[in-house]
């Protein structure tokens, strides 16, 4: 047997979670070591660094990450702020990541982990063995470490859900790779802008993502003729569609909806409610037409943004024994909580080690990764998991059941299951649309404030 007492503890990830997991580590006294596939702190947060968070910086810091910077001089931002992906990455955490040295790898991709010398099938002696991770490094050799418990803060980024609402690619869909997209585009960049300026775009998703795409559409076709965008909904539109708008305790995350409505209402972007896309063909000049599950073909589009949720990678975690939703693929204790049939995304109160558990002791899916396929996560929340997991690893239990966060009310998100009923919510007050689905025009123009994007990196809310 190898002892585990003087091993680290493994946090996969140099994110937002996975690097607070660090620093509450280090104020306990417990050593980590953070693995991060790129060659940069938040690696994921840089893919989208042009994107605006719907978060404040006072909603953006952990606590214990603070007191670890503070020696170094840093300064926290102005609280009131909302920062791009890009300023959180360079003002906070590439610093963070700076101030634990060597406790982050950097290139050092995870492929497995497991207990040594034991498959998830072998009972003997399981939870006295120490966690071993394999890794696949940036100069393609491969190592194999030792830990004495994981913490996956992996997130989603990684894994875009596909066009089709049966979670599949639609027919057709990796053909057209590449005049499709899964992200938010970056209009600044000169290549990005005249891949869309001029075009007609679909934008797929019921989201922030979707919200932010569509209110970047809107401002490019203000200033280039042509440009035009197709908003394709699975459900119908109701009172909810566009979030809490002015009630949202999140303002930013409110203007995001009322920014969403305001392209459609301008004219800038048409809303197919109820088409679920089932084919994607190539037209005779070179564009594509989306064909729904009813039969409805849509008029053709010059590019695709698929903004329809993520998902978790666990091809790296099949031999550990996780106790996982059979739905949302999140920990089977806190799936009831953020189930997007039941929840928006201030309904769901704090939680931690103990929704976060799993039959293998020792290991914790944190973050964005521990809400699965669940899309109504914040910051605020995966920085109190944290804080809850390695208190529990400390054997400080009463710290660990405590809660110290208390998360904003409202804001309506719709998701998976009943939300993508085009029937559904068609009643409710504010809603604007026929019975049938259609394609159709809402309401008249309104003033919002410059939209704000979701807290991409930490899931945002809402799902498609």
């Amino acid at each position: 047997m190898t002892t585990t007492a003087n091993l680290p503890v493994v946090v996969i990830g140099a994110g937002p979670a996975g690097l607070a997991a660090a620093a509450h580590l280090v104020e306990r006294g417990i050593e980590p070591l953070v693995l991060e596939a790129g060659f940069s702190a938040a690696t994921a947060v840089r893919a989208w660094s042009h994107v605006r968070l719907f978060s404040t910086w006072n909603e953006l810091t952990d606590p214990a990450a603070e007191k670890l910077l503070a020696p170094t001089g840093w300064t926290k931002p102005a609280a009131e702020i909302y920062p791009t992906g890009g300023d959180w990455a360079e003002q906070y955490l590439q610093p963070l990541a700076d101030v634990l040295e060597d406790k982050v790898r950097y290139g050092a991709t995870v492929t497995g982990v497991s207990r040594l010398g034991r498959d998830r099938i072998v009972d003997a002696d399981r939870e006295q063995q120490p966690f071993t991770i394999h890794l696949m490094l940036a100069d393609g050799t491969e190592e194999r470490i030792l830990g004495r418990a994981v913490i996956d803060a992996s997130g989603t980024w990684s894994a875009p859900s596909p066009i089709g609402a049966d979670g599949l690619p639609a027919l057709g869909e990796h053909a057209a790779s590449a005049r499709v997209s899964y992200r938010i585009p970056d209009l600044k960049d000169p290549a990005v802008r005249a891949r869309y300026a001029g075009k007609r775009t679909a934008v797929i998703g019921s989201g922030a993502s979707a919200f932010t795409a569509l209110a970047t559409l809107a401002d490019l076709a203000k200033n280039e003729p042509g440009t035009h965008s197709v908003w394709i909904l699975r459900r119908g539109i109701s009172g909810s569609t566009f979030g809490g708008g002015s009630a949202d305790q999140l303002p930013a995350r409110g203007a995001l909806g009322l920014a969403a409505k305001a392209a459609v209402d301008g004219g800038y972007a048409d809303a197919v409610t109820g088409f679920r896309t089932e084919v994607i063909e190539p037209t005779a000049d070179d564009r594509l037409t989306l064909v729904g599950e009813d039969g409805r073909r849509l008029d053709p589009v010059d590019e695709v943004i698929a903004l329809t949720g993520l998902r978790p990678d666990l091809s790296f975690l099949s031999e550990l024994r996780l106790a996982l939703d059979e739905r949302l693929q999140a920990p089977v204790e806190l799936a009831p909580l953020i189930d997007p049939n039941q929840h928006s995304c201030g309904t769901v109160y704090p939680h931690g080690h103990r929704e976060l558990s799993h039959p293998e002791k020792g290991v914790y899916l944190v973050g964005m990764k521990s809400y699965g396929r669940a899309p109504t996560f914040l910051a605020m929340t995966g920085y109190e998991q944290v804080r809850s997991v390695t208190a529990a690893l400390a054997g400080d239990t009463e710290s660990a059941d405590r809660v110290e966060l208390t998360l904003p009310e409202t804001g309506v998100c719709g998701g998976a299951g009943l939300f993508d009923d085009p029937a559904v919510g068609q009643a409710d007050e504010g809603g604007c649309c026929a019975p049938a689905p259609a394609l159709v025009q809402i309401g008249t123009g309104i003033s919002v404030p410059v939209a704000v994007a979701e807290d991409t990196a930490s899931g945002g809310c809402c799902g498609s």
